[in-house]
């Protein structure tokens, strides 16, 4: 365990370097992109995949200090769409082109989306639905997801389909092979969202697996990647108004003194530590495979995106003006927070889910 922990602070380490000069706070308020290849050079985009695959074998444990890190920066990069379709292409059984994508994602050559329903809560029916229909002795996918992560400019959209012949299956599809990705504007400028539509595009046995997995899976995916993003923001947002009330004068002292500021940021401390704790413990649950990850994924999800937001709106008022300004870079992580909250539940759907699960008396 020391030496899996040791291992996770060089990763955390080198992410941090890595990721630094993409910050908004150091970048004079502007997003700045972290290169594709530079992300598959690192190693982190093939984390999960298979050392067979061009991958590391590691699992969601070390993908999650990437995430947190990337959070921490405000990255703008397609992180969140590889960690979902690798989630996806793992619930269906290896096949030539299930490997091949596999191993694409992890050198970089494959920019992967998965289109799941990221306003979804453990796979309860939500805005993306898709199917598949037979007709004319050929297979066509039918079926919209709004708010795809990182759909725009994905190489291969990754589509969870019902097909009443065999049940779920996992569609592989390249956008010029009859989708519509139509670009959704976002509060968030560091991230990039598409509406995924399919009106009868055909579908190839070859690129229509079988879904054996659970698809809820990759919704607890996304959910806890959410959180782990909002936890490095929070981190990143009290961090720098800790730097900052450490210096910045008001009647002959430092504005950290004052009592107010001081409980403003101890609160923030405060529900940074929980949060923490939670992510901790949903990521192990995640990451062994555990049966009740989902109750501990949507506690975590529920508390680090309202902490993230939290954390940053008192980063803005503590700045005083100059926290206001577009130069200045908190609004972006404000912003990044702000979109968190919404994506894969909201922490009142989470919760809801949480009260059901203890009203029917099923262990949490």
């Amino acid at each position: 365990m020391t030496a899996l922990a040791e291992f996770h602070d060089e990763l955390r380490a080198v992410a941090r370097d890595l990721l630094a000069p993409t910050s908004p706070l150091l970048s004079g308020g502007e997003p700045v992109a972290a290169g594709w290849q530079t992300l598959a050079e690192a190693g982190w985009l093939g984390l999960e995949v298979a050392e067979q695959h061009g991958g590391s074998g590691a699992s969601f444990a070390e993908v999650a200090v990437v995430l947190e890190e990337v959070g921490r920066a405000a990255t703008a990069s397609p992180v969140l769409g590889a960690v979902l379709a690798v989630g996806a292409l793992q619930l269906v059984e290896p096949s030539p082109g299930r490997d091949e994508l596999l191993a694409g994602i992890a050198t970089g050559d494959v920019l992967a989306a998965a289109a799941v329903p990221t306003g979804a809560v453990d796979g309860v029916a939500g805005p993306a639905c898709f199917r598949i229909e037979r007709r004319d002795g050929r297979a066509r996918l039918v079926g919209r997801a709004p708010f795809v992560p990182d759909a725009p400019g994905a190489t291969r959209v990754l589509v969870v389909a019902d097909d009443p012949s065999s049940g779920p299956v996992l569609v592989a599809l390249a956008p010029d092979e009859g989708l519509d990705l139509v670009p959704t504007p976002v509060v968030d400028a560091t991230r990039a969202f598409a509406e995924v539509v399919a009106q009868g595009t055909p579908v190839d046995d070859d690129r229509c697996w079988p879904c054996p997995g659970a698809p809820q899976d990759v919704l607890a995916r996304g959910a806890l990647a959410v959180a782990l993003d909002s936890l490095g923001v929070a981190q990143a947002a009290l961090d720098a108004t800790v730097a900052y009330a450490s210096v910045r004068q008001q009647f002959g002292r430092a504005i950290g003194s004052f009592q107010a500021v001081k409980h403003a940021c101890a609160d923030v401390a405060v529900e940074l530590a929980i949060s923490r704790r939670l992510v901790t413990d949903a990521v192990a649950q995640l990451a062994a495979g555990s049966p009740g990850s989902g109750a501990a994924v949507s506690m975590a999800k529920s508390h680090a995106v309202e902490t993230g937001v939290a954390a940053t709106g008192t980063a803005v008022q503590l700045h005083g003006g100059i926290g206001y300004t577009w130069e200045h870079g908190l609004h972006v992580l404000l912003k990044r927070a702000a979109l968190n909250r919404s994506l894969f539940g909201s922490p009142a759907a989470h919760r809801v889910r949480l009260s059901e699960r203890y009203m029917a008396g099923s262990p949490v």
